[in-house]
């Protein structure tokens, strides 16, 4: 096809991407879905023109620039598609996720709203450049959906998407349950706790791809007993001190909040009715 319609999915982490990719994109008729997997072969797939309708879909967080750069210098007249989730709620599941992996820094030292002197910098987390990047590199303005929305409703952000790409699917086959439910607190302290001792952490130091493989195969082997014998610990074992403190999490929440106001905003008006 000389002129194929592109939706594109620009996932961000830890915003149900996972969700859509496996439980909700599959079951879309009418559009030929690329999976995440495919992702490196998107461009050359809607090249070879076999279908005039394409979903890709793909989850970027510090990458998303430099990742909508490439495609967009391919197919330019893609229609975007984002999800973001509220700043507090949002860095809080970053962080669990790098503990989950075996990280051992705190919650400032991994975003430091105050002083910027994280891991993670403080733009990396502005919502409203976010969809500037979008609107510079494609022709098309993107569909912007909410993460709460969706945890509340999911359904009727399905059918935005479906109606924003123009398909059809059966609400019968889709799954509404939480399948990817998250760790636990006390979970997430215990293996905080065991990774400071023992290192729980994938590494690609060496050259030797078979040293990495196996080294993370032993991490995974490790980690993934540990979180299911914490979960089974009773809670008197574990410090009454949460692993993010409801101040750091307000003080992102108040960073932000002129951005969220923004994004929303921006939602309000760009969104086409559907």
């Amino acid at each position: 096809m000389a002129n194929p319609e592109i939706y594109f999915h620009v996932g961000l982490g830890k915003t149900a991407s996972t969700y859509l990719q496996m439980d909700v994109f599959p079951k879309f008729n009418n559009i030929h879905y690329i999976h995440t997997n495919k992702y490196k072969k998107a461009k050359e797939i809607i090249a070879e023109g076999k279908y005039d309708h394409y979903l890709v879909s793909r989850e970027f967080d510090r990458q998303l620039e430099d990742e909508v750069r490439k495609f967009s210098s391919k197919y330019p007249d893609t229609h975007p598609i984002i999800i973001l989730r509220r700043h507090d709620g949002w860095m809080a599941s970053q962080y669990r996720r790098q503990v989950k992996n075996g990280n051992t820094y705190s919650f400032t030292e991994y975003f430091d709203v105050i002083n910027n002197k994280g891991i993670w910098d403080r733009s990396e987390a502005d919502f409203h450049n976010k969809l500037m990047i979008l609107e510079k590199y494609f022709t098309k303005k993107p569909l912007v959906l909410f993460y709460e929305d969706l945890r509340t409703d999911q359904l009727m952000v399905i059918d935005k998407i479906a109606q924003f790409t123009k398909i059809t699917y059966n609400k019968s086959n889709i799954s509404t349950s939480k399948n990817h439910s998250s760790y636990s607190e006390k979970q997430l302290k215990g293996i905080k706790r065991v990774a400071k001792i023992i290192p729980l952490k994938k590494s690609y130091k060496s050259k030797i791809k078979v040293i990495n493989f196996f080294h993370n195969l032993g991490v995974s082997v490790l980690r993934y007993p540990l979180l299911y014998f914490f979960k089974l610990m009773p809670n008197r074992f574990f410090t009454k001190e949460p692993l993010i403190d409801k101040k750091q999490l307000e003080e992102v929440r108040d960073y932000f909040a002129s951005d969220w106001d923004k994004v929303k905003q921006y939602a309000e008006k760009n969104n086409p009715p559907l």
